[in-house]
Formats: structure tokens, C-alpha cells, sequence
């Protein structure tokens, strides 16, 4: 299905590209979450109206999302959970747990901005975590996961 972005989607495009992707993708995804829209003749020349206004939309959010970024990048959070003597967790550090200890130090980042390539952190120690809240911004932020006290 050809469709045409309305903002940058990680490796496909940036707004106002015209590509093609799988029709679920389409439909499922990118459509109902106002990421693109279908590249039809009238719907090209109406983006091609508003474009200067959606550039200045992205370009706000850009600039937010540098800002917090900015302000994150290098930050500790501190994370306690029950573990066991030889130091590894009953449970495990999700990016929920990071991004709700992000959120109680001031910051506003979702669950699906916490980058964790190796997984869950199932041990106790310092950890290096990226926080993307753009496509175009990634802050390194460290997490402490500590053991509960008794």
C-alpha cells in the first residue's frame, strides 16, 4: 500500500516521504496512530497544503524532546528490588520500572521510550540505558538496581 508520512517513522521515512509497506502495517499501525495516511491523489495535494504547518509541528517536537534529553542525559535512578544473596533478582528491572522512576524524578517519558537491548535487568549493579524520546534523540541514563532492604 503506498502511503505518505505525516512524520518521521524509524526506518521507513520522514514526513512527507511516499512509500510502500505492508498493508497491515498500514492499516494496524501507522494509520490509526496519525503516522501516515493513504497516498491518494487528493490526500497528497491536501499534505502539500499543510506541510509548512506540520514542519513546524515536528520542529516543536524536536526541540522538546532535545530539551528533556538534554536535561536526562546522565542521570542516576535509583531502583530497589527483592533479591537474593548472590545478587540476582526474584523478579526483574522492565522498562515500565524505568520509566516510572523517570516519571517521579520530573521527567515524562513512556514505557516505550526505555531502550533495554539485552532485556530485563535481572541483576543487582549500575546499567547504562538508553531513553529515546524522539527518533532523533537518545539520552544515556543510568539505573542503580539495588536489593530491598528487609
Amino acid at each position: 500500500m503506498q502511503i505518505i508520512l505525516l512524520e518521521k517513522v524509524a526506518n521507513l521515512g520522514s514526513l512527507g516521504d511516499v512509500v510502500k509497506v505492508k498493508d497491515g502495517y498500514a492499516r494496524n499501525f501507522l494509520i490509526p496512530t496519525r503516522q501516515a495516511r493513504r497516498a491518494t491523489a487528493a490526500a497528497i495535494k491536501e499534505f502539500e497544503a499543510k506541510r509548512a504547518e506540520l514542519e513546524k509541528a515536528a520542529a516543536e517536537k524536536l526541540a522538546a524532546a532535545q530539551a528533556l534529553g538534554d536535561s536526562m542525559n546522565g542521570k542516576t535512578v535509583r531502583i530497589s528490588q527483592k533479591a537474593g544473596v548472590d545478587g540476582r533478582l526474584f523478579g526483574s528491572v522492565t522498562n515500565a520500572d524505568i520509566a516510572d522512576a523517570l516519571n517521579k524524578l520530573g521527567f515524562a517519558v513512556s514505557k516505550s521510550q526505555i531502550r533495554l537491548p539485552l532485556g530485563p535487568l535481572k541483576a543487582v549493579g549500575e546499567f547504562a540505558v538508553s531513553v529515546a524520546p524522539h527518533t532523533d534523540v537518545v539520552s544515556e541514563v543510568t539505573v542503580q538496581v539495588v536489593a530491598e532492604a528487609e
